[in-house]
C-alpha cells in the first residue's frame, strides 16, 4: 500500500512559495512561515493571491506534485502539472471503453451503486446516533420514509440500461436525499431546503460546494497517479475543461463529505458568523474559517476505515486512489467488474 502524502493548502494572500534545497518555503513579506519537505508533499491547492516561484514550479511538475490554483471562494481556476503519466495503453483501453455505450452505462451503474448506498448509509448513521434524540416524530418518519425511497431507487439502478437514465434515478435520489437533510442539522441557524450551487446561497450550500472541490480534486490527483485520463468520463459526459472521470469517481464518496459537513455544523466547529455574503448573493466562508475547515479535512483523510475489497483497514485519504486502482485493474481485464466503495 503506498503512503499516504499530504495535499498543502495555501490561502495566505500575498504569500511567496519557493524551494530551497529540498523543502517548500512560504514567505510573506520576507517573513519565514513555513518550511516543508517536498518529497511529502502530493499537491498544493493556492488560494487567491500565491505566487510560486518558477524553480518551485518545475521541481514540482518534474516529481508529480500537482500544483492547483483556486480563487478566494474555492471556484477552480487553473492547474499545473508535469507530463503526462500512466500507460498510453491503459488510457487507450479507457477511451475505446469509453465509447461504448453498454460498458459506459455499466461502469456508471456501478458508481451511482456507490453513491445511492452511501447516502441511505448516511441517513441510517443518523437514525442510529440521533434516533432516540431528535426533536419530533415527524423528523424521524421523514427520514425513515427518505431512508425506503432511497432503496427502492438503489434497487431500480439495475433496470436502468443508458446514461440519461442513470442521471434520472440519481436525481429523484439525490432530491429525495436532500429533501431530508434539514432534519439532519442539529444546530438551529443553519437552514437547508435545496441543494443550489452556482452561487451557494446559504451557508450549508457553501460548505457542501467547497469541499465537493476539494474531494474533486483529489479524485482527480488519484486518476492521473494511477495513469487515467481523469478527463474521460463515463457518467459524465466529455465536455472540454470538465475533469469528467474525476466527477464519476467522487459520486460515491461525495455522502463522506456530506457527513464531513454535517459533523462540522454539529460539533460547532464552525458557526454563522464564520460567513460572509458577497455582492451577488453568494455566501463565501471566511479566510480563518477555512483554515480551520482544511485542518478537520486533512485530520479526517488520516482517519482509517475497512477497504473490503483490498480487505485492508485504510486511511481514508487514499480511497479515492484505491477505487482509481481498481477502476484501471478492471479496464485492463484484470478484474471481472469495477467494484465501487460501499461505506460500512
Amino acid at each position: 500500500m503506498r503512503p499516504l502524502r499530504n495535499v498543502i493548502y495555501i490561502q495566505t494572500q500575498n504569500a511567496w512559495v519557493h524551494k530551497d534545497n529540498d523543502n517548500l518555503v512560504m514567505k510573506v513579506d520576507n517573513e519565514l512561515k513555513a518550511r516543508i519537505p517536498i518529497h511529502k508533499l502530493q499537491g498544493l491547492v493556492c488560494f487567491g493571491q500565491v505566487t510560486i516561484s518558477p524553480y518551485l514550479m518545475a521541481h514540482c511538475a518534474e516529481h508529480g506534485v500537482t500544483i492547483t490554483y483556486l480563487n478566494m471562494f474555492g471556484k477552480f481556476l487553473a492547474r499545473v502539472e508535469g507530463p503526462v503519466s500512466g500507460n498510453v495503453l491503459l488510457r487507450r483501453t479507457q477511451h475505446l471503453t469509453g465509447n461504448d455505450v453498454a460498458k459506459s452505462v455499466a461502469i456508471a451503474r456501478l458508481m451511482l451503486t456507490g453513491k445511492l448506498y452511501n447516502q441511505r448509509y448516511v441517513l441510517r448513521r443518523y437514525l442510529r446516533d440521533y434516533g432516540d434524540k431528535t426533536d419530533t416524530a415527524n423528523d424521524l418518519k421523514d427520514l425513515a420514509i427518505a431512508e425506503k425511497r432511497l432503496s427502492r431507487c438503489l434497487g431500480q439502478l439495475t433496470d436502468c440500461h443508458a446514461i440519461d437514465t442513470l442521471m434520472g434515478r440519481e436525481g429523484e435520489a439525490a432530491q429525495v436525499y436532500f429533501g431530508v437533510f434539514q432534519q439532519l442539522i442539529r444546530q438551529p441557524d443553519f437552514s437547508f431546503d435545496a441543494r443550489r450551487r452556482r452561487p451557494p446561497t446559504d451557508p450549508v450550500n457553501a460548505l457542501l460546494s467547497f469541499c465537493y472541490t476539494l474531494l474533486t480534486h483529489d479524485c482527480r490527483a488519484a486518476l492521473e497517479t494511477t495513469g487515467l485520463d481523469p478527463a474521460s468520463g463515463f457518467l459524465h459526459q466529455l465536455r472540454s475543461g470538465r475533469p469528467s472521470l474525476a466527477l464519476d469517481l467522487a459520486e460515491e464518496f461525495r455522502p463522506m463529505v456530506d457527513r464531513f459537513v454535517l459533523s462540522l455544523i454539529n460539533k460547532r466547529q464552525l458557526v454563522m458568523k464564520d460567513f460572509d455574503i458577497s455582492p451577488n448573493g453568494a455566501v463565501i466562508l471566511k479566510e480563518d474559517a477555512r483554515r480551520t475547515l482544511l485542518a478537520a479535512w486533512q485530520d479526517r483523510k488520516q482517519d482509517t476505515l475497512l477497504h473490503r475489497w483490498f480487505d485492508e483497514n485504510v486511511p481514508v485519504g487514499l480511497l479515492p486512489w484505491l477505487q482509481a486502482q481498481i477502476l484501471a485493474r478492471f479496464l485492463r481485464g484484470d478484474c471481472d467488474s469495477y467494484v465501487p466503495f460501499l461505506w460500512k
